[in-house]
């Protein structure tokens, strides 16, 4: 049986030491997870270079939906620009219409800043339904290696219906990657109806240590996660 590759996403450089030492495959590169994940720092792309397994960068300029104006589209293009000085192996990009459908138009110009680099679709995809058919043929024609999908739900287990329609649909066109509450725990659900080739999880759990002033003053939240080597591990030994 093909090894099931594991990506992990992580939002600060300690994260991303624990999950290279957790024996993640490929890592999703954000700022503020919590958000849903944006463009990290170069610096912090830097160090991520310097790790021994690919890194793919979040291209997303702000919070909120995926509606990107002309201003936005000018941000994550030098955006892209500062992954590939980095030394990243890709970038994950997205971009609604209104009405939730791809932004095609607009994809298209970032596939093309992004040439030579590594393309993930990430979850704006599952803003898409309930076309998700059509949006995962444009993302094809698009030239994207992989979807980031839940299935359109809050998580990949939710959506594993969804999630079975397009892996029958893909054929092997394009990597359906699913995503959302996948750990050690929900694997299996997963593994037994959908032929895996990659997933992708945060790994993480609550925030153990005392924020003190830095909450009180709304420098930190109560809530944030940190990326466990345990959970990558038994992440990692759950997909065999």
């Amino acid at each position: 049986m093909a090894e099931i590759l594991l990506e992990v996403c992580v939002d600060n450089a300690a994260g991303l030491l624990a999950a290279v030492e957790g024996g993640a495959d490929r890592i999703e590169l954000c700022s503020a997870l919590e958000l849903g994940g944006l463009t990290p720092s170069f610096g912090l792309m830097k160090l991520a270079a310097r790790q021994p397994l690919p890194v793919y960068a979040m291209i997303r300029p702000r919070a909120g939906d995926f509606v990107f104006d002309a201003n936005d589209l000018a941000v994550m293009r030098d955006d892209i620009a500062m992954a590939r000085e980095a030394g990243l192996a890709g970038v994950v990009l997205g971009a609604s219409k209104d009405d939730g459908r791809l932004d095609a138009d607009m994809l298209a110009v970032l596939v093309e800043h992004s040439y030579g680099m590594g393309l993930t679709l990430h979850r704006a995809f599952d803003c898409t339904g309930p076309d998700f058919g059509d949006a995962l043929e444009t993302a094809i024609l698009l030239g994207f290696e992989r979807v980031l999908t839940s299935g359109g739900a809050a998580s990949a287990v939710a959506g594993l219906s969804v999630l079975e329609r397009l892996f029958e649909q893909a054929a092997g066109r394009i990597s359906v990657m699913p995503g959302a509450g996948v750990n050690a725990d929900t694997i299996a659900l997963l593994h037994a109806r959908l032929p895996l080739k990659e997933v992708h999880g945060s790994c993480s759990k609550p925030v153990r240590k005392a924020l003190g002033s830095a909450a009180e003053l709304g420098f930190a939240r109560v809530g944030q996660r940190e990326t466990d080597v345990g959970m990558v591990r038994a992440l990692k030994a759950a997909l065999g």
